[in-house]
């Protein structure tokens, strides 16, 4: 509410008439209390960040698919382990030895990377496929740290897929199961 304060100087008989001044004081209560009722409706309201979520699309169990053959040369499988690591080898179980690995720019996504241009230039341009094997000893936040990594390796073909008995007993004479 404003108010308005009209009290001029003082009274003086004689000499020259002077014009009343009038001195103005203005209530900014209600003006604040806007402000404040304001700044409360647009703080919750107001959605401060998104989450962000990786698409990813699973195939039905139930239905059979026909699969085209792929050379073994052309995939990468990553084993997922127990405290945050991991194996990977390229082609076949049991024809190559597993390389034990981290995550992070010097570990897994330096090893896409590497195999990505290696497949790229010895299959005449066509992509990498990966494969995550993720084991009972490792976390969901390992799963979605190689999905990660795949995505920043820029990596598009890649499916989940069970782990196999053999698979299970090199990451346990690795330690990491």
């Amino acid at each position: 509410m404003a108010e308005l304060d009209t009290s001029g100087g003082g009274k003086h008989k004689g000499g020259k008439v002077r014009s009343k001044k009038s001195s103005m004081r203005v209530d900014l209560t209600a003006m604040v209390d806007l402000a404040f009722l304001l700044i409360t409706f647009f703080m919750l309201t107001t959605t401060l960040m998104k989450a962000k979520a990786m698409d990813m699309a699973m195939p039905d169990k139930d239905e059979q698919h026909d699969q085209l053959p792929v050379p073994a040369t052309r995939t990468m499988t990553i084993l997922l382990g127990s405290q945050n690591k991991l194996e990977w080898y390229m082609g076949e179980t049991g024809k190559s030895a597993p390389t034990v690995d981290n995550f992070g720019k010097n570990g897994l996504r330096k090893a896409l990377l590497d195999n990505k241009d290696h497949v790229m230039s010895t299959h005449g341009g066509q992509p990498m496929i990966v494969l995550i094997k993720p084991s009972d000893k490792s976390t969901y936040a390992d799963f979605v740290e190689a999905l990660d990594e795949l995505n920043i390796a820029g990596i598009d073909i890649h499916a989940v897929v069970d782990i196999t008995d053999p698979e299970i007993a090199d990451l346990k004479k690795n330690g990491l199961y």
